[in-house]
C-alpha cells in the first residue's frame, strides 16, 4: 500500500506513510474550534481503540472534560 502511493508522487523515493495534500481551514469561530476539537477527540473511539474518547490517554479529551492533567501537557481553547 505504501510503495503504491509512494509511485504516485514523483518526490517520494521508495514509500510514503503521510498524504501529501492539505487543506487548511482558518478556525474563525470558537464553533468551529470546537467542532474540530471534537473530531480530534472522537478520532480513537471512531477506529475502535476505545469505548469512551476520555478513555484515551494520549488525548487531550480527559483534560478538557475531566479538568485533571493527562499524559500531554495542553495550553486549553476557549
Amino acid at each position: 500500500m505504501f510503495e503504491r502511493a509512494s509511485k504516485k508522487n514523483k518526490r517520494n523515493l521508495d514509500f510514503q506513510l503521510w498524504q501529501q495534500h492539505n487543506h487548511p481551514v482558518e478556525l474563525s469561530t470558537n464553533k468551529m474550534m470546537d467542532q474540530r476539537l471534537d473530531y480530534i477527540h472522537n478520532n480513537p473511539m471512531e477506529a475502535g481503540f476505545v469505548d469512551d474518547p476520555v478513555a484515551w490517554e494520549w488525548s487531550s479529551c480527559m483534560s478538557y472534560e475531566r479538568q485533571v492533567e493527562g499524559k500531554l501537557a495542553i495550553v486549553f481553547v476557549v
